[in-house]
């Protein structure tokens, strides 16, 4: 499948309860008025856009329907994806990702949202696009974490940075870093322990390795992926306004989409967050971890 195919398969179960809401609402309103509006900013929010981004979204097509003069409700449908496409692509820099080496990603977020997966699937993507990959294995605490990661790593065909159970996260990314300036990696992948936003010693661990990075690979570009659960729809935003406090978040991973119902909380990330979400798992396979596009996102969301 095409990119367009992949995404539009894996937002099958959030288009189809939102498409037929959206029907239904353009069956039983005959013109454009406000009633039509406040039914679809319900729609939109029960889709897990958020109060927020609902009512901007809303705003928005209030003043393209005034605009183009459009009265047929039946119109709505496209000028709601024209809508989500913009409010996807405020930031310029959307789009337009390229991982330049060398660069240290750090992968931040809490248990069970899918970050270890997400690293061997970032893995393989990125050698697909002809990159040199290295791995640590920073997450010490979690049991069985690095022997997970080493699955995933062998699947993905790259090497790994690791030490013994409970040693000193900071002491591998120490060995890692030193790895990847030796052997000239292009991209360098840093694990972390799932981290909640109220765990004061965790986070200064994580701020440790920031330090480590910063001194010792100055010259390498910096990201700080925040990987987050779709299908927990808008305790994600907040758990990334959280982390948000504390790491310099510079894009958002969003795992799950193909499975939840719940996929409209890419936009309410987007719009509220003001961090881009720079990759999107649409599946279960290794190669389903795809770059965002906010074009075909937008219209794979309603299948225009």
């Amino acid at each position: 499948m095409n990119l367009f195919d992949k995404m539009k398969s894996g937002l099958a179960k959030t288009r189809e309860g939102l498409l037929s809401s959206i029907d239904k609402i353009a069956i039983q309103f005959g013109v454009i008025d406000e009633e039509l509006f406040e039914a679809l900013e319900e729609t939109l929010i029960l889709a897990d856009l958020g109060v927020e981004t609902a009512m901007d979204i809303v705003e928005s097509l209030r003043n393209r329907v005034k605009a183009e003069k459009v009265a047929d409700p039946g119109q709505i449908k496209a000028l709601l994806a024209a809508s989500l496409q913009e409010m996807l692509t405020k930031d310029a820099d959307v789009g337009a990702f390229d991982l330049q080496p060398p660069a240290v990603v750090l992968i931040i977020g809490v248990n069970g949202v899918g970050k270890t997966t997400t690293i061997g699937k970032l893995a393989k993507l990125l050698k697909s696009q002809g990159k040199s990959i290295l791995i640590a294995a920073a997450d010490t605490f979690r049991a069985a974490a690095v022997e997970q990661l080493e699955v995933w790593c062998q699947r993905s065909d790259v090497p790994v940075i690791k030490h013994g159970d409970n040693s000193d996260p900071a002491a591998v990314v120490y060995d890692a870093v030193q790895a990847a300036k030796a052997r000239k990696v292009d991209v360098l992948i840093v694990d972390t322990a799932g981290r909640l936003h109220n765990k004061k010693n965790l986070m200064e661990e994580l701020r440790k390795i920031f330090r480590i990075v910063s001194t010792q690979y100055g010259e390498a570009r910096r990201e700080v992926f925040l990987v987050l659960d779709a299908t927990t729809g808008q305790n994600a935003v907040q758990q990334a306004k959280l982390f948000k406090e504390t790491a310099d978040i510079t894009g958002i991973v969003l795992t799950k989409l193909d499975g939840t119902a719940k996929g409209g909380v890419v936009v309410s990330i987007t719009n509220e967050l003001d961090i881009p979400v720079r990759y999107i798992g649409v599946g279960e396979g290794i190669d389903d971890l795809q770059p965002f596009d906010p074009e075909v996102f937008a219209r794979a969301l309603v299948g225009e």
